[in-house]
C-alpha cells in the first residue's frame, strides 16, 4: 500500500474517532481531530496545508480544551458546586456512556447532584450545583464541538482554495 493513501486512511480514523470523542469523554476528540489533520498534511507533504495552519489549528485546538476545561469548572462555581459535583459529574458522564445519548446527557447531571449531595446533604443546594455544572458542561462541549467543525473546515478551505 502507498504510504500516501495509508497515511490519508490514518488521518480519515483519526478525525472520525475524534468527532466521536466529542461526545464519548473517554476518547480526547479535539486532539485526535488535529492529530488527524496534521497527519493530513504530512500525507501530502505540507504542501497545501503548511506549518501556519497547522500552527493556527493547534492554538484552536488549545483553545477548545481550555474553554472545555473551564467551562464546566465555571458553570459549577457560578451555581455553588464544589470539587464533589465536579467529580461527580465527570463519574457520571463516565456511566452515562453505557445509556446511550440519554445517559450522556443526563449522567453528568445525576453524578454532579449525587456528589454534592454527598458534600452537602441538602437537595436544594445539590441541586442548583448540579444544574450549573450541568451547564458549564454542555456549554462547554457546544463550544468545543465548534471549534472541532471550524477547525475541520478551516483545513479544507485551505487544501482546496
Amino acid at each position: 500500500m502507498e504510504m500516501t493513501l495509508l497515511l490519508w486512511i490514518v488521518a480519515a480514523i483519526l478525525v472520525i474517532v475524534g468527532f466521536a470523542g466529542l461526545v464519548l469523554p473517554a476518547l480526547p476528540g479535539i486532539a485526535m481531530i488535529f492529530s488527524g489533520l496534521v497527519v493530513a498534511a504530512w500525507a501530502e507533504h505540507f504542501v497545501y496545508v503548511g506549518w501556519k495552519t497547522i500552527t493556527f489549528l493547534a492554538l484552536l485546538a488549545l483553545f477548545a480544551w481550555l474553554i472545555d476545561l473551564l467551562a464546566g469548572v465555571l458553570g459549577a462555581k457560578k451555581f455553588g458546586a464544589g470539587r464533589y459535583a465536579i467529580i461527580g459529574a465527570a463519574i457520571g458522564a463516565v456511566c452515562g456512556l453505557f445509556f446511550g445519548i440519554p445517559g450522556i446527557v443526563a449522567g453528568p447531571f445525576f453524578g454532579a447532584f449525587f456528589g454534592e449531595l454527598v458534600a452537602r446533604r441538602d437537595l436544594k443546594d445539590a441541586g442548583f450545583a448540579a444544574i450549573g455544572t450541568w451547564i458549564g458542561l454542555l456549554v462547554g462541549s457546544a463550544v468545543k464541538i465548534a471549534i472541532a467543525f471550524t477547525m475541520l473546515a478551516l483545513f479544507i478551505l485551505v487544501r482546496f482554495l
